[in-house]
């Protein structure tokens, strides 16, 4: 089969691989029918994500239809059109029953497909603990509709339900890239009193103001000035960083109120510093980690009630033999593009 590969630093190459086989009782093999590339791939690509392994199948967020299952996997069986989650998580030790499954002990617990085991960017992928990893697509939902839920879609849920947002909040949400998107959409089901969403690309501010309209938005530049402005407390209650550039850190902190809840969503190539002493008395909790996306079904039944739709996301589509022009278009920002659709099989 043909699969994207992590070769060496700066490099991926489509090449042939064998097709995954069940390891272990508790996998599941999955047609993959539609796949998309995320940051934290070009994060792979670029060496800031020294754990990830070359030889690799790139790619954590698809979508497909169960071909076989090993014997202790009920819940799914062939045929059914899946979700696959970008966790590996067993399900049974302290952290996964806490819920906290981005910490699961397993060797291969947390962000494993498409970084330490063969993903998605490929016409098969080997699920592990495929009764925690995958997700049955209800049948009024499509796979455009499904795409995101495992990862970044996953995320927004995740960073909205942590943020212990109330209807007397003012939220802001930096960032409107694809993830910050997914964060805006699960943030509006909280109903807070305003959404500020800050975001330097003027395309970006104009997606926003299409699809949510009731939503307020700013440039980086006037973000503090505008947020203490709209919220009164000075600075927002809640403050979801989902950009991860250079100066957003320090952007989220400073437009926080006293007393704030900031969650930090974004993944950042280079440490970022908590200058503890300019920000003593102001009494911030801070937020950070990877997603427990231990969500997928409660967002595929929102899908399914047509309260989130992220399908206004994908801009662009394109074949796995052409996945090289995918990331160049995706990785560069060309033409618009938000998110890419990648269909394995024509």
């Amino acid at each position: 089969m043909k699969a994207y590969t992590y070769i060496e630093h700066e490099r991926f190459e489509l090449v042939e691989k064998r097709m995954p086989s069940i390891q272990d009782s508790k996998d599941a093999i999955v047609r993959v029918t539609l796949a998309s590339i995320c940051t934290s791939d070009l994060h792979i690509k670029h060496g800031s994500v020294p754990r990830a392994l070359p030889g690799i199948t790139i790619g954590h967020e698809m979508v497909g239809v169960v071909e076989k299952v090993g014997e202790d996997v009920h819940i799914v069986k062939p045929g059914d059109r899946v979700t696959v989650n970008v966790e590996t998580y067993c399900g049974e030790c302290f952290f996964c029953r806490k819920g906290y499954v981005n910490n699961c002990t397993d060797p291969d617990g947390g962000w494993s497909l498409g970084c330490r085991i063969d993903g998605g960017q490929a016409e098969y992928v080997r699920v592990p603990y495929a009764e925690q990893g995958l997700n049955k697509i209800p049948d009024s939902v499509t796979d455009e509709q499904a795409l995101f839920v495992g990862d970044i879609l996953a995320t927004g849920f995740w960073a909205a339900r942590i943020s212990e947002i109330s209807p007397d909040d003012t939220v802001l949400i930096i960032g409107a890239g694809p993830t910050g998107v997914c964060t805006l959409a699960c943030v509006f089901l909280k109903n807070p009193k305003k959404i500020i969403v800050c975001e330097k690309s003027e395309e970006r501010r104009a997606f926003v103001k299409t699809h949510y309209p009731s939503v307020l938005v700013c440039t980086p530049e006037e973000c503090i000035s505008f947020t203490q402005e709209q919220s009164g407390r000075g600075g927002a209650d809640r403050v979801l960083e989902v950009a991860g550039a250079d100066d957003t850190f320090s952007l989220a902190y400073e437009s926080a109120r006293p007393n704030a809840i900031v969650t930090i969503v974004a993944l950042y190539d280079k440490p970022q510093i908590l200058p503890l002493p300019d920000m003593y008395g102001k009494n911030l909790t801070f937020k950070t980690g990877g997603v427990d996306g231990c969500d997928c079904d409660e967002i595929l039944t929102l899908i399914d009630q047509g309260l989130i739709d992220t399908t206004p996301l994908i801009t662009h589509h394109f074949s796995l033999s052409d996945i090289d022009e995918a990331y160049r278009v995706f990785e560069n920002k060309l033409d618009g593009v938000i998110k890419v659709a990648i269909k394995p099989a024509e």
